[in-house]
């Protein structure tokens, strides 16, 4: 199993200086300490991963203060970009963290983010797939036929030109099995989440996605799925559970309120204004309690073994692990050295996955 260090922001009690701060401290953490990578994501236009609307240029500075981390995107949004500027700037990425960078590409879920591309909406998933095809030919030194100023059509390539020959590439799937098939058709490692399904449900997909590798000739080991869970281990079960309680609760709330925003654009009545406060708490506390049990990482080095056992026997090979999901930042740096003791836990235990433990570029 690999360990990777997750960032997801929904705000909290302080500024958003220092919650890069914190990341960065975070991202020293993972790189002293054996960590395979850090991600950080794309999100616009709402508090809920507020402090992270360009994710290349977090990329950068996390590439300044490591060595050796792996510095990925979880995730892209290319439907909301031209994959040219997203070519020439993950090869900076690339070239500032000496061949370290990695790519999850979404298709996009929100229609707000569209503001940005508002004709993109519509086939957003397939002009997703063209963007990675596109900018794995750009980052191999190939070219794409754009139109330039004069209304003339010329073929471009970027610069500068990247470390690695081939980038590591993930693609962001959840409930959609077709999104895990989609994977293995265009040869890209999966990032998962307990968000919109189960330990079994996500074994499922992980099943599919290995049989569609095969039959598209490829070696289920050489490719990764990485699990993203919300995560806090401490030296006390009952204290991580104080500890967790109010900012998950806190977290979880703020993104019921982005699913509600999402209904509505839908046409789906869903007025959060009308639920009852009591009815919300109760909802919330439903919430931790999934999260707190099956859908996340939290506990002791001891006692949160058995869900590591169990995301190996799903087919997970790279748990990510969200830590800022509201737990004060001093809190969270002060107990990373117990999620360490978890990943050493798992290697005495040998704990093995049923897919490879690489990520395939």
């Amino acid at each position: 199993m690999k360990w990777s260090l997750f960032f997801f922001s929904a705000g909290g009690d302080h500024t958003t200086r220092e919650h890069y701060a914190f990341l960065l401290d975070c991202a020293r953490f993972a790189d002293r300490n054996g960590f395979e990578a850090v991600w950080v994501p794309e999100r616009h236009f709402d508090a809920f991963g507020g402090p992270y609307p360009a994710p290349a240029v977090l990329a950068a500075a996390v590439s300044a203060v490591t060595e050796r981390v792996g510095v990925r995107a979880g995730s892209v949004v290319l439907p909301l970009h031209d994959p040219v500027p997203v070519a020439e700037e993950w090869a900076v990425v690339d070239n500032l963290s000496g061949g370290r960078a990695g790519i999850s590409f979404a298709s996009g879920w929100h229609p707000n983010d569209f503001a940005l591309a508002p004709d993109a909406y519509a086939d957003r998933r397939e002009r997703m797939v063209d963007g990675i095809r596109q900018l794995r030919d750009l980052w191999r030194g190939g070219t794409v036929r754009r139109r330039d100023g004069a209304g003339s059509t010329i073929d471009i390539g970027t610069l500068p030109r990247p470390v690695q020959r081939e980038i590591p590439l993930w693609i962001t799937a959840s409930s959609a099995v077709e999104t895990w098939r989609t994977g293995a058709r265009e040869g890209l490692n999966v990032l998962t989440a307990l968000l919109e399904q189960n330990r079994a449900e996500l074994g499922e997909k992980a099943a599919v996605y290995r049989d569609e590798l095969r039959g598209a000739g490829r070696d289920p080991d050489e490719y990764a799925v990485t699990a993203m869970l919300h995560t806090f281990i401490g030296p006390d079960q009952d204290g991580v559970r104080r500890t967790v309680h109010g900012p998950l609760i806190g977290y979880l709330r703020s993104h019921m309120k982005l699913f509600a925003k999402l209904a509505s654009s839908k046409d789906v009545a869903i007025d959060p204004a009308k639920v009852s406060a009591a009815d919300q708490a109760a909802l919330a506390e439903l919430a931790f309690e999934r999260y707190f049990t099956t859908n996340g990482l939290f506990g002791t080095p001891d006692t949160a073994l058995d869900t590591v056992r169990a995301l190996a026997a799903s087919g997970v090979t790279e748990i990510a692990c969200l830590v800022d999901f509201g737990v004060p930042p001093r809190e969270v740096l002060a107990n990373l050295v117990h999620l360490q003791a978890l990943r050493e836990a798992a290697d005495a235990a040998g704990v093995l996955t049923l897919g490879g433990t690489g990520a395939h570029a």
